[in-house]
C-alpha cells in the first residue's frame, strides 16, 4: 500500500524485455514493493545506483510508455509504523489520462485530465485520485474529465510542472469507490451475496 506521497524524482536507466531499471538514492531489498509513477513494481536486482523492477504483462497493457522513460515519481510502499498522510493508494493503475486544459490561477494550477466514460463513477467530486504516483484532491467532474487544482509547492516538487496538453497520466482511482461499486453490481446480479464472496473481495484490496 501506498499514500501517494513522492519519495523522489527518480530516473530510468533503461527499459528493455521487461525490465525497467532505475537510478535512485533509495535503498530498495529484493521483493520491495515500490511505485514508479504510481505503478506498483517489485524489485528484481539492487543495484549500487538504484534497483530494477519488472514489468507484468498486463501492467504494460495499461500504461503509456512514456511513463516508463525519463525522470518518474517514485514512492517506496508504506511501512506498519508510518504515518498516514495522503490517501489509501494500491499502485493498481485503473487507466491512462490525457491533460487536455491547463490554466494558470492566484494560489494554483488546474489541470482538465480527460479518461475514458467508464471510469467517471469512480471519479469522486471532493474525493481522492492519483495521478502518475500524486495523492491529489478531485475539484470537479464532467461527462468524460475532472479537474484538480494543483498548488505552487506541489507542482514545484514534483514532474506536474512539465506536464502540457496532450501528457499522458497514469490514474488509479478512488479504491473505496471501485469496491463499493463491485459489491452493487454483484448484488444487482443476484439477490444477496455470500461471506465467501465478500471475503474474496476484501482479500483483493
Amino acid at each position: 500500500m501506498f499514500t501517494g506521497l513522492i519519495r523522489e524524482i527518480a530516473e530510468v536507466k533503461s527499459y528493455k524485455n521487461n525490465i525497467l531499471s532505475i537510478k535512485s538514492k533509495h535503498k530498495a531489498k529484493l521483493g520491495d514493493s515500490i511505485a514508479i509513477n504510481g505503478v506498483c513494481l517489485t524489485v528484481i536486482k539492487v543495484n549500487p545506483d538504484g534497483f530494477d523492477l519488472e514489468l507484468a504483462d498486463e501492467t504494460r497493457s495499461i500504461i503509456d510508455e512514456s511513463k516508463i522513460s525519463g525522470k518518474v515519481h517514485m514512492e517506496p510502499a508504506m511501512m506498519m509504523n508510518d504515518r498516514f498522510e495522503g490517501h489509501i493508494v494500491q499502485g493498481h493503475v485503473d487507466c491512462v489520462g490525457t491533460v487536455s486544459q491547463i490554466t494558470k490561477r492566484e494560489n494554483g494550477t488546474d489541470f482538465i485530465i480527460k479518461v475514458d466514460k467508464k471510469h467517471i463513477p469512480h471519479i469522486i467530486p471532493k474525493g481522492s485520485i492519483t495521478i502518475d504516483g500524486i495523492s491529489l484532491t478531485v475539484n470537479d467532474v464532467y461527462d468524460d474529465s475532472f479537474r484538480i487544482t494543483i498548488i505552487p509547492h506541489t507542482l514545484k516538487n514534483t514532474l506536474m510542472k512539465n506536464y502540457k496538453v496532450g501528457t499522458k497520466l497514469n490514474i488509479e482511482t478512488d479504491v473505496f469507490a471501485r469496491y463499493i461499486d463491485h459489491i452493487l453490481a454483484h448484488r444487482s446480479a443476484k439477490k444477496s451475496m455470500g461471506w465467501n464472496e465478500i471475503d474474496s473481495m476484501q482479500m483483493s484490496f
